[in-house]
């Protein structure tokens, strides 16, 4: 019964991932032939070269997607979720390879963290240990991966243009004969279409991609089955390598350039494995392999067997080879899919964009969770609107599917190049197999894609070179946003004041309590900051109840929400300071809620609790509790015991505990609450719960923490200025001080990306010389 209904969820979410993942791959067809013929291959117009073409096709086909997408790398998830950051980020967790600041000992303890074998067996490799001594090539790891994502924000220009090119193509041969100009006129109102829909989110439409998909593949696989039938039967036999043999004899260099075109059939493969997270390995298996791998193959058979008979077709292979009576039908349907392959491109984009921000690779940039049920779906303005200027410009200035299938093919085989080095790391630090495994691994696919590489290179001239440029701008703004956040961490870490510091402070500064919590943001997860130093001197003043609060990314794709807090004490208790680092993985969204205050508040007093229950937890009243976190987890607010839930308007003021604030500021809240109805969030009544266990020093530590949570939140962060010191290099001012300076003025502000409430939040200006 149970593997009945294990394989009934796999057959639906195969069905369903025929619009999300193979939209780009289905869509091949109608472009490989064209541009593999073009140029060197025009003097090779004759049955055995098509043969030969053919054949390097369907071995392709079943050498890259089917063996080592489907067998090898769909095994090598990360907690279920794929693609290169997961690679990178299983490797970051079973050696030294981060590069992310804030890592401790307690993110190993995370639930998601240990996958696959224990690491003890391999701790002492020494290929571990040179790569974890050497922090240059850490970096350099770190670029490779980096590289490997900007190819896939190449994808996300280039697979719209030629997909949705391609398709309206087959009207320049119709009756109405548009000319090229219109054809390009055209496709760009289709992309402008799909760019503008995007904020509606793919859950909206995704009802229709998996039908428009299937149809489409049952169509390509009854035209290939029918030509190959009424053109040339005797197609079947080029299955066989041999042709391949023949076809490099009698082609030589011009064949081997022509690897360019035939790569194309293969674009789209790298979502097998990215797309992972929205299904399951055994469901993209089960589409590939029965499905999507034979349709295919009869498709290209078939269009094969066509211009086998018919050479002067190879311009427009595609369209000319489907029969007259079905043609405006195939057309339509052709035009559909390929509008949701390059969703599904779109889509990936604006995940990978996500995943690089998480890694403090990225600027932070608005990102929208657009369905409540698929994770995995979100929608970046930004992003999407530049995509869509990019795509457009590339559509204009090429108007040719063969230039952008140059630039296309040069993009996706970088990305399978860099995606077979790390699963290579992977099989031997993850898996644990012999160098041996992974050397056989690597070299086995490093020939096949090296040689197709090779090819693409060849035409960079030939439209190859927009996808190096933009993974080079690209390129650069994740690093020198990447060089930034970590100088501006360092000097932080540098500058950290010492807990004596703090517990010296009052009688020499003259320092006020005032009524309610005050959260410090900042990056460090031990120590005071030096934000909360420069703000107490400016201004000797703070709240009865301070939270240090950092706010970090881990390397696992989703941290629980039971996991989510760490709390612990900045100081002795009758300081009431508390340290709360709140994690999140690279995938997780910061959703605007309007609960973490409520959350935060709840945690802190469990943790309370907890102290005054396990008395080993606050046993060292000394300098070294700054350190010790306990996980507190995070239930829904309303079964928790220690409080009471009410749908009540922040504005409405509860006498149950008397309240510190002003009338005018009652007044201001509630004008500011009238103005922005969006804001409103619900009242969290808090009490004292009657636990037979809590001492009274505990009770009166709820107790104001109670009441300081009814005074008030004040959010204090620090608006930093970064730049470069006057001794430093040429280089390094140029980066920091117009390169970082740039970045961080273009997007958007900590506050806004960590939804803190305008009317609650305070900057301290600060300048950081690193």
């Amino acid at each position: 019964m149970l593997s009945w209904i294990n394989l009934s969820r796999n057959l639906l979410l195969a069905y369903q991932s025929f619009g999300v993942v193979y939209g780009d791959l289905s869509t091949s067809p109608l472009y490989v032939y064209t541009s593999t013929f073009k140029g060197k291959l025009k003097d090779h117009h004759d049955e055995e070269t098509i043969f030969g073409v053919f054949s390097l096709i369907f071995w392709t086909l079943t050498l890259i997607p089917l063996l080592k997408y489907v067998f090898i790398l769909l095994s090598a998830d990360d907690n279920g979720e794929g693609g290169t950051f997961a690679l990178y980020s299983l490797l970051c967790r079973h050696a030294k390879f981060n590069l992310l600041p804030n890592q401790q000992a307690a993110d190993e303890e995370l639930s998601s963290y240990k996958y696959g074998p224990s690491s003890q067996a391999g701790a002492s490799s020494p290929l571990k240990l040179f790569l974890e001594k050497h922090k240059r090539l850490r970096t350099v790891l770190l670029v490779v991966v980096l590289f490997g994502a900007c190819m896939v924000i190449g994808d996300g220009v280039l697979s719209p243009a030629i997909s949705v090119l391609a398709s309206v193509s087959g009207l320049k041969y119709t009756q109405a004969k548009f000319n090229d100009g219109e054809l390009v006129i055209l496709a760009c109102v289709i992309l402008v279409g799909l760019f503008a829909l995007q904020h509606c989110g793919t859950h909206r439409v995704a009802f229709m991609f998996a039908p428009i998909v299937i149809v489409w593949l049952l169509s390509i696989l009854i035209v290939g089955i029918y030509n190959i039938i009424h053109w040339n039967p005797k197609i079947i036999f080029a299955i066989s390598p041999q042709y391949i043999v023949k076809f490099f004899i009698k082609t030589g260099t011009e064949g081997w350039i022509s690897l360019g075109g035939i790569l194309l059939c293969i674009t789209g493969a790298e979502a097998m494995f990215a797309d992972l997270g929205h299904f399951t390995a055994s469901s993209i298996r089960i589409a590939f392999g029965f499905v999507i791998y034979p349709c295919l193959v009869m498709q290209y058979m078939g269009q094969a067997a066509f211009l086998s008979k018919n050479l002067e077709s190879v311009h427009n292979s595609f369209y000319d080879s489907i029969p007259g009576p079905v043609f405006w039908p195939v057309f339509v349907i052709a035009t559909m899919a390929a509008i949701v392959g390059s969703q599904a491109t779109i889509t990936a984009t604006f995940s990978i964009i996500k995943q690089c921000h998480a890694l403090g690779c990225f600027p932070r940039v608005k990102v929208v969770h657009t369905s409540k049920h698929i994770f995995g779906q979100i929608y970046i303005p930004e992003i999407n609107w530049i995509l869509m200027i990019l795509t457009l410009a590339v559509t204009i200035g090429f108007q040719d599917t063969t230039l952008i299938g140059n630039a296309y093919g040069l993009a996706c085989m970088t990305v399978m190049f860099v995606t077979t080095f790390l699963m290579a790391l992977v099989i031997i630090f993850v898996w644990q197999k012999s160098i041996l495994v992974a050397s056989i691994f690597l070299l086995f696919f490093w020939v096949i894609e090296g040689v197709y590489l090779s090819a693409a290179f060849l035409k960079v001239h030939q439209g190859g070179w927009v996808p190096l440029v933009l993974s080079f701008f690209f390129l650069i703004v994740m690093y020198v946003w990447h060089y930034g956040i970590r100088r501006k961490y360092k000097y932080d870490l540098h500058n950290k004041v010492s807990l004596k510091w703090l517990l010296g402070l009052g009688p020499s500064l003259g320092i006020v309590r005032v009524p309610g919590i005050g959260l410090i943001y900042s990056e460090l997860a031990t120590g005071i900051p030096a934000i909360f130093t420069h703000f107490v001197t400016n201004l000797p003043a703070f709240h009865k109840v301070l939270v240090f609060v950092c706010v970090k990314s881990v390397p696992v794709p989703h941290v629980s929400p039971e996991e989510r807090f760490l709390i612990g004490r900045a100081c002795p208790r009758p300081y009431r300071m508390y340290r709360c680092i709140v994690r999140y993985g690279y995938k997780d969204i910061k959703k605007d809620d309007g609960e973490f205050e409520n959350h935060l508040i709840q945690s802190i007093m469990e943790f309370i609790q907890m102290e005054a229950v396990e008395p080993q937890l606050s046993s060292s009243e000394a300098s070294s509790f700054d350190g010790r976190m306990a996980v507190i987890g995070t239930r829904s607010l309303a079964s928790t015991p220690s409080m009471i839930a009410s749908e009540q308007e922040y504005a409405d003021v509860d006498e149950s505990i008397p309240s510190s604030r002003s009338i005018t500021l009652r007044r201001l809240q509630s004008t500011f609450d009238d103005e922005n109805p969006q804001v409103r969030r619900r009242r969290v009544r808090f009490q004292v719960p009657n636990s037979p266990g809590l001492d009274n020093a505990a009770r009166e530590e709820l107790l104001e923490l109670i009441q300081a949570k009814e005074a008030g939140v004040a959010y204090i962060m620090g608006h930093s200025y970064v730049k470069a010191r006057k001794s430093s290099s040429f280089l390094k001012k140029l980066v920091i001080d117009m390169g970082y300076s740039i970045l961080r003025k273009n997007c958007r502000g900590p506050a806004v990306a960590l939804n803190i409430p305008h009317i609650s939040l305070i900057e301290v200006g600060m300048i950081y010389y690193v």
